[in-house]
Formats: structure tokens, sequence, C-alpha cells
């Protein structure tokens, strides 16, 4: 059978995040970013393991006695040691593939959105995953295509869903032409079919506009994404584009999708007067719940109702992520499902 890219709702064995450190760009406000990785720490090991990419020694133990003091579940939490520049674990790790019978860790290229920012030891890291923690049952897989997992969205019908303004960016897999990533990304990822927005984007956004950002699968033939609904928005054409080609998109049987839409936060700017890229996509599924990014902002509870609509059945749990959008990215772009049986017993 076809090894087909697993969707993010599929039973988990862990959730994946790469600490921040001094070295990296989290440094000026280190202290408040730390506490929402302690937090995400406590959310997750309560329900299933979590594993935790450590630069070094030092901090491995700092993030041990950290978590021991807020009584997170040390007992489901698996360290490996891996050097790392920054901390984007859903765009340096492993995409888990399986066939109904074995799982796939695919490691592709990662450079950083584009050469942005160095990026050679976040590069490695599932290197060193798969060394230390990886089920030997698995199989591996490596591939010189550049592809963030921020980049792609699948259902459990093996539908992609992404943007050309990030897949097909010249900054990424210039060599081939756009039929040729259409059908590498195929391969790679086992998509039956794949749903292109030519739509979409979020000022301060470093990533060239992520589907993770924008617009998300739920199960169910299901679509979640932001509604700017100010006019006086820099997005409000924008989005309103993309809303209006999300009312076009067709599952593989021809079937139209059930769209939620997710409330527009209020603008937030950084202390030089940048926008920040707030959206309540960002979220985290995991084992019976999802994790969503809230802002201090009027429409908080009201994307928590959303998004609980798309994930019947699961607990949904608000996570202040202002201190993560400092460096332009929230709650998902920080973390990576672990699929069931990708971890050594």
């Amino acid at each position: 059978m076809t090894f087909r890219l697993l969707p993010e709702w599929h039973q988990q064995d862990a959730v994946m995040l790469t600490w921040p450190h001094k070295d990296t760009d989290w440094a000026p406000n280190l202290s408040a970013v730390e506490n929402v990785y302690v937090e995400l720490s406590q959310l997750i090991s309560k329900r299933q393991k979590l594993v935790i990419v450590a630069d070094n020694e030092s901090l491995k133990q700092a993030i041990k006695e950290r978590l021991t003091q807020h009584e997170a579940n040390l007992d489901n939490i698996i360290f490996v040691d891996a050097p790392c520049n920054d901390t984007w674990a859903r765009d340096h790790g492993p995409l888990t593939l399986s066939n109904g019978e074995q799982l796939k860790a695919l490691d592709c290229q990662f450079t950083a959105w584009g050469g942005k920012y160095q990026a050679d030891k976040d590069n490695a890291i599932n290197g060193h995953l798969f060394a230390q923690a990886l089920n030997k049952n698995a199989l591996t897989a490596k591939s010189d295509f550049i592809l963030e997992g921020g980049a792609i969205e699948i259902n459990e019908h093996g539908v992609l869903l992404s943007t050309r303004a990030c897949v097909h960016n010249k900054n990424r897999n210039n060599e081939l032409s756009a039929d040729e990533i259409d059908s590498t990304l195929a391969s790679l990822l086992g998509a039956q079919k794949i749903l292109w927005l030519n739509h979409g984007y979020l000022a301060g956004d470093d990533t060239d506009s992520h589907i993770d950002t924008l617009v998300r699968f739920a199960p169910n033939n299901t679509l979640v994404y932001v509604r700017c609904d100010d006019p006086e928005d820099e997005h409000y054409q924008e989005l309103g584009k993309m809303a209006d080609e999300l009312v076009t998109l067709r599952g593989t049987q021809g079937e139209a999708y059930e769209l939620i839409a997710l409330p527009w936060p209020k603008a937030a700017y950084n202390d030089e007067g940048d926008r920040l890229p707030a959206t309540y996509a960002n979220y985290l599924i995991i084992n019976d719940a999802v994790l969503v990014p809230t802002y201090n902002d009027e429409h908080d509870q009201v994307a928590l109702s959303q998004v609980a609509k798309a994930y019947p059945g699961r607990e949904i749990i608000g996570v202040d992520c202002r201190a993560l959008i400092e460096q332009f990215g929230s709650l998902h772009c920080i973390t990576m499902q672990l699929p069931q049986g990708f971890l050594e017993n």
C-alpha cells in the first residue's frame, strides 16, 4: 500500500518541542516564552508523551528542574540531545506517513523559509531524533525537497492543502517547475489530490503564507479558516478572496467542504511597530484535546467555541501565545505531532 502523510488528528505517541535557549532569537523575551513552553509541557504530558529537543546538557537539566517545579509528568517526557538554531519544530520536524501497517518518518530539507535565517543545526535535528527515539520498526526517508510542515495540511482522504505563495516560491526548490513541484509533493506525501490557494497572508509572517496560519483541515470534510471582518484592516480584501476560493474547493468525490470561520483578533504590534501574526488557526491537535492560541483579545472565547465545532468530543484549551508571536509564529509553529507507533517503546 502507498505511504501517505497522516492527518494531525490521527492518534499520537507524542508531540515534539525544540526548547528555546539564550542563543536563539528568543533571548530578549526568553523568560516569557519559556513560560509558554512549560504550560504546553504540562498540558501535553498529562495526555501523552512529550519529546523535548535540548541544545545541550545544561539546558536539559534546567528544563527538567523547571518542569519538576511545575509538576509536569516527567515520566511522559523524552529528551533528545541535538543542537539547534531556533525552535520551530513544525517546520524542521519530521513528516510521518503510514501505509496502514508501518510508519515512515520523512526528513525534508529545512532552509528557514527560503534562507531567511541560519538553519544548519535545525536541518540536522531529525537525524538525532531518529537515532535516539524512533521505533526500530519504522522506516526513514530523506529528501532534498525543501518543505516545512507548516506549509501543508492533509485530511483523512489524502487531500493535501497548501498555498502557492509558499510552496511555489522561488526561494524554495527553484530548480523545479511548478508541475514538477506538484508531482514531487504528491509522490513524497502520498496525496490523492492537491488543493492550492492563491490568496491569503498574514502581516509579520516570515513563512511566505504557511497554510497553518490561514486554513486547517478538520475531520469529516471540514475546513477551519481565518476571516477578517474589518474593512479597514489591510487583510480584508485578500482574506475575502481566500474565503471565496474555499467555497469552490472540492474533495476526492467532488464534495464541497463545510466551512467554519475563526474570528479576527485585534492587530498586535511589537515595540518596533511591526505587526505580529496573531491567528487562531495556529492551534495544535493532541489526543482528546485541541490547544488553541489566545491573545488576551475579546475574540478569544469565540475562537475557542468555533474550534470546538470542528473537533467534537475533544477538550478545547486556550493557551496565551502573546509571547510566541513576538518571534512571528504561534502555537502550532513550535510543535510537531509524532503519530502512534513513532516512538521506541
